[in-house]
């Protein structure tokens, strides 16, 4: 399978030392290059970073199209954008994007979207972790700047049961 993900996930996995999950879920894991360039670049010295950086399997691309931005993709950051773009050039399985109107738009698109919790939970599903070890996750990150709504919170640990 391949993914596609944006920042705030790949911040969120690497913050928690996770971000292996990836390479474990998915065949091929791409990072556009605005999102790398934004994780890696931009958030030199940030928690994360480095573990991004050092990452030799995730495969870093443009996509080719970067404008004109279609009208659907408005609105949104470059990053979400290029993910989408990409994930249409790369006819990619999953798309992992975290931020509520980015999943919206790239599911209306038909793309299969999940997030970080989603992806913890596929992770528990699979056996790569236990469901006491993805509370764990979901707990640090909570004490993290990673921001998780109470309702997100609720429906992880409802799915976790």
């Amino acid at each position: 399978m391949k993914a596609i993900i944006n920042a705030t996930p790949l911040i969120a996995l690497s913050l928690t030392d996770h971000l292996q999950l990836l390479n474990q879920l998915f065949v091929e894991v791409y990072v556009p290059k605005s999102v790398y360039e934004e994780v890696v670049i931009q958030g030199r010295q940030r928690p994360g970073s480095d573990a991004v950086r050092k990452a030799d399997w995730l495969v870093i691309q443009q996509p080719v199209l970067t404008s004109p931005i279609p009208v659907a993709l408005m609105g949104l950051d470059i990053g979400e954008q290029d993910v989408i773009l990409l994930g249409q050039e790369l006819k990619a399985d999953w798309l992992i994007i975290d931020e509520r109107l980015g999943r919206k738009i790239a599911q209306a698109m038909g793309f299969q979207v999940k997030g970080t919790l989603g992806l913890l939970l596929l992770a528990c599903q699979v056996g790569l972790l236990t469901r006491q070890e993805a509370a764990q996750i979901v707990d640090r990150l909570s004490r993290s700047s990673i921001r998780l709504s109470p309702r997100l919170l609720a429906w992880f640990k409802q799915q976790l049961d």
